[in-house]
């Protein structure tokens, strides 16, 4: 079964909350107003950022990439 990951942020509607899924996964999927889904959350966490701090890199990652392609396949 696939499922589509959406990233989205809590937003205050009156004494509630919500979650905004984008227009092109609601196409992708075919979700109707009132269908009902399951929605499986996972808090974004700094685990990766607190262990490894931040990378400052020299070159872009789409250089190194291009570098990496032309070592590969010439």
């Amino acid at each position: 079964m696939d499922m589509p990951e959406v990233e989205s942020r809590i937003k205050r509607w009156g004494n509630s909350f919500g979650v905004i899924i984008p227009t092109d996964v609601i196409r992708k999927e075919k979700l109707k107003v009132g269908q009902k889904v399951d929605i499986i959350l996972l808090k974004k966490s700094d685990v990766l950022k607190k262990t490894f701090g931040t990378l400052k890199m020299k070159k872009s990652a789409q250089k190194i990439k291009n570098e990496l392609r032309e070592e590969l396949y010439d």
